[in-house]
C-alpha cells in the first residue's frame, strides 16, 4: 500500500508542476528541458518502489499510475473544472490584429514567437489576424481576417448531390 500511496502523492506533485510550468513550454523543448524531463523518472524510481524490485511491484506501480491517469480523465471529462484545471483552456493571444500583452505576459510567449508562428501558416503581419490562439496543447492557432468558418459544401463521389 505503501507504494501506491507514493505514486499518488508523486502523480499529482507532477499533475500541479508540469500545470504551473505552462502550455508553450511543452510545445517546444529546447535540449536542456528534455534532459529535466528525461531526469524525472530516473530521480524518482527509487522514491516510487519502495526498494520492490519485483515483478509483482512493477505491475502494482503501472497499474496504479494508469489507474490515477484514468480517474483524472474522467473526472476532467465529467467536471468542466477540474478539465480546465488539468487540461487548461485556450487563450487568445491575438485579436483583430494586436497583441494582447496580458496573456503574452501570463503565458511567456513573445511577439516574435507569434510572428514565427504566423509565418507558418502563411500570414505575413498580424494585421491579416482576426483570432490568434495559444490552443491547451502549446500550439498556435490562427483565424484570418475575413475568414467565415463556413466551410464550401464538397461533392463526394456516389453520394446524392
Amino acid at each position: 500500500m505503501e507504494m501506491v500511496i507514493r505514486i499518488a502523492v508523486i502523480y499529482v506533485f507532477l499533475l500541479v508542476a508540469l500545470r504551473v510550468m505552462g502550455k508553450r513550454e511543452f510545445s517546444q523543448l529546447s535540449p536542456f528541458e528534455l534532459v529535466t524531463l528525461l531526469l524525472i523518472p530516473e530521480i524518482l524510481t527509487e522514491a516510487l518502489n519502495v526498494g520492490d524490485t519485483s515483478l509483482t511491484g512493477a505491475i502494482v506501480g503501472v497499474a496504479t499510475l494508469l489507474g490515477l491517469v484514468f480517474i483524472t480523465s474522467v473526472l476532467a471529462y465529467r467536471n468542466r473544472t477540474i478539465g480546465r484545471w488539468t487540461e487548461g483552456v485556450p487563450v487568445v493571444m491575438v485579436r483583430d490584429g494586436r497583441l494582447v500583452p496580458s496573456v503574452l505576459d501570463r503565458e511567456r510567449v513573445s511577439p516574435e514567437e507569434i510572428i514565427a508562428e504566423l509565418h507558418k501558416v502563411g500570414l505575413e503581419r498580424l494585421e491579416q489576424v482576426k483570432w490568434g490562439v495559444l490552443e491547451t496543447d502549446g500550439r498556435m492557432s490562427f483565424i484570418p481576417v475575413g475568414h467565415t468558418g463556413i466551410q464550401p459544401r464538397r461533392e463526394h463521389r456516389g453520394a446524392p448531390a
